[in-house]
């Protein structure tokens, strides 16, 4: 055993494994029965990887003879997993301020996307700002998101609609992903809306002969890192069977599908998304039971957005289908920095249980990244991705209601100290 570690995170009050027994995902039950241990410690190993995790005895005795770049003395303190967030939109220029009075005074999304607004007023500003802009704002919200514990965050283009705006796009998040610590899962979602001046099969035709051609160029030169693809299923957006093309083309490169559905109107997105393998679909607020037994059957994963269905005032349909659906394994999604708050939603809004939105926020959001073998729960081997709370129940951090800024004391990324709120450390 080697005698030189990164990290000795040392009695904490609590220690929130999630699991324990390497599952990929968690369903009903293991949400509702989370594996939690008492006064017990973590050792990060030099790679960055957890080399063990238990009563705080044990590992004082095993590792007495241990050395550690640091040590964390967390009594009092709770730790858990890094928090993962399984669907932003965070790449973008023109902020959308003016459109909240227009849906505050009743206008419907699609009302305001027909307006000239929505996608289309962001794709505007996106396509004529610099790189070195875009990757400057991208920075600054992943590092929020940093300090409210999130510690691996799927990225998603989608607001240039064009082959030069999306690649943009993606080498901004490539070049956010070699620079920062947090994890990035990159998505290409070029069909994220049509653009104007153009038709359905028309944006279809330049996704699938022009711009998905480019991409897998430049994936297999190394010079894209791409992971997922997505299109914004929906009505006046890309039908049924432009999503499919989209979709089955990126999953032919070897891209996981995970794609917006069944959001506005009740499309049987999910259930054509399950039959063609997909690994996760988000919002889902107008999810079919249909839809619902599909992906439960393909081990589809659901993304709920909350704060999305917060906005749109959507939240009050999806209760009694996705949500409640037996068996399903949810994912935690949010705006970029606040998944706290959007924990907090998922249990007010939607009925989940505390539990079930943490475990939403970490194993299962993983797992719809493809990535639950490395985060999402504090098992040896994985990640030494950790989130330490100064408050002796981990619960606070969701009960709190925006109070998670004076909560969250320390996150660690691979063993390392990124954030420390004593001293304001943001790295």
């Amino acid at each position: 055993m080697s005698r030189n570690h990164r990290l000795l995170v040392k009695n904490a009050q609590q220690v929130v494994l999630i699991c324990n027994n390497g599952e990929k995902f968690l369903t009903r039950h293991g949400m509702n029965n989370l594996s939690v241990i008492e006064n017990a410690s973590i050792v990060v190993g030099s790679d960055g990887l957890i080399k063990a995790v238990g009563p705080a005895e044990t590992i004082s005795a095993r590792y007495s003879e241990s050395s550690f770049d640091n040590v964390i003395d967390a009594a009092g303190m709770c730790v858990l997993p890094g928090l993962v967030d399984a669907h932003t939109h965070p790449v973008w220029a023109g902020d959308r301020v003016h459109e909240f009075a227009m849906k505050l005074a009743g206008a419907t999304y699609m009302e305001v996307h027909r307006a000239g607004g929505g996608i289309h007023y962001t794709v505007e500003h996106t396509r004529a700002a610099a790189a070195s802009d875009l990757l400057s704002s991208l920075r600054s919200r992943l590092q929020r998101m940093q300090r409210a514990g999130t510690t691996l965050v799927e990225c998603k283009s989608g607001y240039g609609l064009e082959l030069q705006t999306e690649l943009k796009m993606l080498e901004v998040i490539e070049e956010a992903s070699r620079s920062l610590p947090i994890s990035i899962s990159s998505t290409y979602c070029g069909a994220h809306a049509v653009p104007k001046g153009k038709t359905v099969a028309e944006a279809t035709e330049d996704v699938l002969q022009v711009q998905l051609p480019r991409l897998k160029e430049l994936m297999s030169a190394g010079r894209l890192k791409v992971q997922n693809i997505d299109v914004f299923c929906e009505q006046g957006v890309f039908d049924l069977d432009s999503t499919r093309a989209v979709l089955l083309a990126g999953k032919e490169m070897g891209l996981n599908i995970n794609f917006h559905g069944d959001e506005l109107h009740p499309m049987n997105a999910a259930k054509m998304g399950a039959d063609l393998g997909a690994l996760a679909i988000s919002h889902l607020e107008e999810v079919t039971d249909e839809g619902i037994a599909a992906m439960a059957k393909s081990k589809t994963a659901a993304v709920l957005l909350p704060t999305t269905a917060y906005i749109l005032r959507s939240w009050m349909f999806l209760c009694p289908q996705a949500a409640s659906a037996s068996g399903q394994r949810h994912a935690g999604a949010s705006c970029p920095s606040q998944p706290p708050v959007v924990m907090h939603l998922a249990c007010v809004n939607m009925r989940m249980s505390m539990t079930e939105a943490l475990a939403a926020a970490t194993i299962n959001a993983a797992y719809a990244l493809g990535r639950s073998d490395t985060h999402g729960s504090l098992e040896v081997n994985k990640r030494g991705d950790l989130l330490i709370l100064n408050a002796t129940r981990w619960e606070h951090l969701i009960y709190q209601l925006g109070g998670h800024q004076e909560l969250i004391r320390y996150v660690v990324i691979r063993g390392n100290i990124v954030y420390d709120n004593d001293k304001t450390l943001d790295l």
